[in-house]
């Protein structure tokens, strides 16, 4: 999939749009599953989930249908595109991790260019498989749990809640899938949200996206897996890890995967980092760390995976984490 792009035509704007389909083979893949979705019912306003179609989701979202999911490609740009505008930037902020500092084994390599996580810890609970339904067909990406106020917010990358105008539906978050387990359930997203330049005109700089799930059995999300830490305007050329569930060749999506290195600033289209890193479709909305404890599996996430540049596909990136992301929590938190 990512191995064998093929060139993307800009679109004229200052936003990178529409860069998903027709890029790769894998996207074509998805568009010929012919796997339709359940009804998603009508949502009160976009981006939000009635509990009916909350309901429906967690029904529709079978073993078989996991499975099947056909991953949401890594976005891919090319020379040809036209230079997004840089991020907004802000004072630092962190927000301290929730999640039970429990034992990890370690420590792994670092530098690492993406392999199975063994290390355990807090992270293995914490992120997770993203499932949804995309032009009626059935996708996955990748996303984490955090620290929040409502206890309920995932992250992720903005095309794995919104791309090409249309909001994802039967949209939910299995944290710490491994093999077709779901060991701590299903979540359904009661809303989806994302940063107003990606909502907008999909900028690659903005390509952030969140949700907030409902309770299961009474309980609300971080209560059951923990919440990772969260940093904001912090600088590049950071030491980081990176998270996923890639499930294009070489991977499969069933297997943690992890990347590690210090990171580097696009100095090409986007202010966004970059990081050697061979993780493929599916792992989209993956999470990346600053301060990350290979001991405890904690750390303060800091990006999501985002896109590769057709001619660099060992290099993965992750948008920068500054005021417009910092909004975006802030409103998915006060959900």
């Amino acid at each position: 999939m990512i191995g064998r792009p093929r060139s993307l035509r800009p679109s004229g704007t200052a936003s990178v749009r529409r860069t998903v389909l027709g890029a790769l083979a894998g996207v074509a893949a998805l568009l010929a599953t012919g796997v339709t979705a359940a009804p998603a019912g009508a949502a009160p306003e976009p981006g939000t989930a009635a509990p009916s179609a909350r309901e429906r989701a967690l029904a529709f979202w079978t073993p078989e249908r996991m499975r099947a999911a056909t991953p949401l490609d890594v976005l891919t740009v090319d020379r040809s595109e036209v230079r997004a505008a840089a991020p907004r930037k802000g004072e630092p902020a962190v927000v301290a991790p929730s999640a039970p500092a429990s034992s990890a084994v370690g420590p792994l390599a670092f530098p690492h260019g993406g392999g199975p996580w063994s290390g355990g810890g807090a992270v293995t609970r914490t992120a997770g498989r993203v499932f949804f339904t995309y032009q009626g067909r059935t996708a996955s990406c990748s996303g984490n749990a955090v620290t929040s106020a409502n206890k309920s917010t995932v992250l992720t990358a903005g095309h794995c809640v919104k791309m090409q105008g249309a909001w994802h539906t039967n949209w939910v978050f299995v944290p710490g899938y491994h093999d077709g387990q779901r060991p701590y359930g299903t979540w359904a997203a009661a809303r989806t949200l994302s940063t107003p330049q990606w909502t907008a005109s999909e900028d690659i700089n903005y390509d952030i996206g969140a949700a907030v799930v409902a309770p299961l059995d009474g309980k609300r999300l971080t209560d059951v897996v923990g919440g990772q830490g969260l940093a904001f305007n912090t600088g590049y050329n950071k030491a980081m890890y990176s998270f996923g569930f890639p499930a294009a060749a070489p991977y499969d999506g069933e297997k943690f995967v992890y990347c590690s290195g210090t990171t580097f600033r696009d100095f090409l289209l986007s202010g966004d980092h970059g990081l050697t890193c061979d993780m493929t479709g599916g792992s989209s909305g993956g999470p990346w760390f600053t301060q990350f404890d290979e001991a405890t599996g904690t750390g303060l996430q800091s990006s999501v995976n985002s896109f590769k540049y057709n001619f660099l596909p060992n290099a993965m990136y992750g948008p920068y984490f500054g005021a417009d992301a910092q909004n975006l929590y802030q409103s998915a938190q006060s959900s």
